[in-house]
């Protein structure tokens, strides 16, 4: 059981190494992948969605659903 849980402030990087699914909730919002997009990592979670346009609260309640089950 995972007791990490995913808030605005936790980097890019931590978040992708804290859980093996959380890369499947990146790509649903078509995040990552992107060559161009190397300085993401090191971007909060709040810096991202606000940088592609994607709605914060919905990406940490899909990013945490991976730790609520």
């Amino acid at each position: 059981m995972f007791a990490f849980m995913f808030t605005s402030t936790t980097i890019v990087a931590e978040a992708l190494a804290k859980h093996p699914k959380a890369r499947w909730v990146f790509a649903a919002y078509h995040l990552g992948g992107c060559n161009s997009c190397s300085r993401a990592s090191d971007e909060t979670l709040a810096e991202l969605a606000e940088g592609y346009r994607i709605e914060l609260e919905a990406f940490l309640r899909d990013l945490n659903s991976l730790v609520a089950n």
